[in-house]
């Protein structure tokens, strides 16, 4: 019997669709990434899949919709390598696989052999309808990566366990900014080196979690200017570069927006204004910390317990990095610039850690941006932390890299 041509014309169609629609995804995940979703046009993406923006709209109506579908893409995908993880038979399986899954995805793109996803960091700032679906597509990724632990038998084994996911998530989120320092074929030992930091921490055998909390300086600026940054910094974090308008920030303050321009002369002056903050804080953190004196493992660990408590509190969050991709490319070199500057501080103070003895032997660069991460991330967990008295949730988020990912010796705290 002879087949119809009209199924395999179908066929084809259909395969052309999915194709062009692919592409179109992949362009639009590199504008996100590049500018974020308020700042991708149709325009841009489809010169970058060589197109003109009538026929992108044949595919999606509307940017939003495009956004919407570049999240669920990646949402779709974790949790698919989070699906292949959650094979292996334990937890340090289970990381390890996921993590090697990541190092395999970034080693594909930088061959040009796969495209990046599009980072999550917009999602908050998504108008609804949209934002529902995606914000419990995301709750359900962060489940499913706690999971990675086994069942939690107690409520602190769950807090735990949470603590761990978002560190885990956060790590493998900030890869891509830092592994490219480093040449391909260094891929695998950059793999070998951050487990090993997941698995047996940071801290050398003996070692507590006793940190003196650093008394940081206040700001002496200008107070109105402090509250504007402070609120600002609040509001990017939450809503991402683009999606904290600068009326949205003088409406927190409940001031003109002529005010203000009375502080700064831009928005893009007012990202990098926080910036300066966050990252003044930091190296006042590690500055005083040093002054301290006592050995290298009390420096760093009274660091980011100081740190993290910042993060926690209300006296003013740090900025997220997710604020980079809405400035202009020399702003944000400038400001990766910066962060590496206090990547290469802690990689330093773990160095003489090592040599100490305090320290167990990592590779003090690696071990530097996995803090980076964490110390970044922890503004997300501010919910979670509310849930335990303070320190507590900060001994909890800070063993994940102080002791590892799989050692319960933070529950008996």
């Amino acid at each position: 019997m002879a087949a119809d041509p009209n199924l395999f014309d179908e066929e084809s169609g259909t395969k052309r669709f999915r194709a062009k629609r692919d592409a179109i995804l992949a362009a639009a995940a590199q504008a996100i990434n590049e500018q974020s979703a308020k700042g991708m046009t149709f325009a841009d993406v489809a010169r970058r899949v060589g197109l003109n923006t009538t026929s992108v709209t044949y595919y999606f109506k509307r940017k939003e919709d495009l956004a919407s579908a570049c999240f669920e893409n990646t949402l779709e995908r974790l949790q698919a390598m989070l699906d292949e993880a959650l094979r292996e038979p334990t937890p340090q399986a289970r990381v390890a696989k996921y993590l090697s899954i990541n190092m395999r995805r970034l080693a594909a793109i930088q061959a040009g052999t796969e495209t990046p996803f599009a980072v999550l960091s917009d999602l908050r700032a998504m108008e609804e309808p949209a934002r529902g679906p995606l914000m419990a597509g995301w709750r359900e990724v962060f489940r499913k990566t706690r999971t990675l632990w086994g069942p939690a038998k107690t409520r602190a084994e769950k807090d735990l366990h949470g603590a761990r996911a978002h560190v885990l998530l956060e790590n493998t989120f900030w890869l891509p900014i830092w592994l490219t320092r480093y040449d391909p074929d260094q891929f695998d030992r950059i793999e070998a080196r951050l487990m090993n930091v997941f698995e047996q921490g940071i801290a050398a055998p003996g070692r507590s979690w006793a940190p003196e909390m650093i008394d940081l300086d206040h700001d002496t600026s200008e107070p109105g200017r402090a509250a504007f940054l402070l609120a600002a910094t609040r509001l990017i974090n939450e809503l991402g570069y683009r999606g904290a308008s600068v009326q949205k920030i003088a409406s927190e303050l409940n001031v003109t927006k002529g005010s203000f321009y009375h502080h700064l002369d831009a928005k893009d002056d007012l990202v990098i204004a926080c910036y300066q903050r966050s990252f003044d804080t930091i190296a006042d953190a590690q500055h005083l910390a040093d002054d301290a004196g006592g050995d290298y493992w009390q420096r760093l660990s009274s660091t980011i317990a100081t740190l993290l408590d910042v993060q926690f509190s209300e006296r003013g969050p740090l900025l997220r990095t997710t604020a980079l991709s809405g400035l202009p490319s020399s702003v944000r070199a400038e400001m990766v610039e910066r962060s590496n500057r206090i990547a290469r501080r802690y990689a330093g103070t773990m160095s003489d850690g090592i040599a100490e003895g305090s320290i167990r032997a990592v590779d003090a660069l690696v071990a530097a941006q996995a803090l980076m991460a964490l110390q970044n991330a922890a503004f997300d967990m501010r919910n979670w932390a509310r849930t335990m008295p303070r320190d507590r949730a900060i001994a909890f988020y800070a063993s994940t890299l102080a002791f590892g990912l799989f050692d319960d010796r933070v529950l008996s705290l």
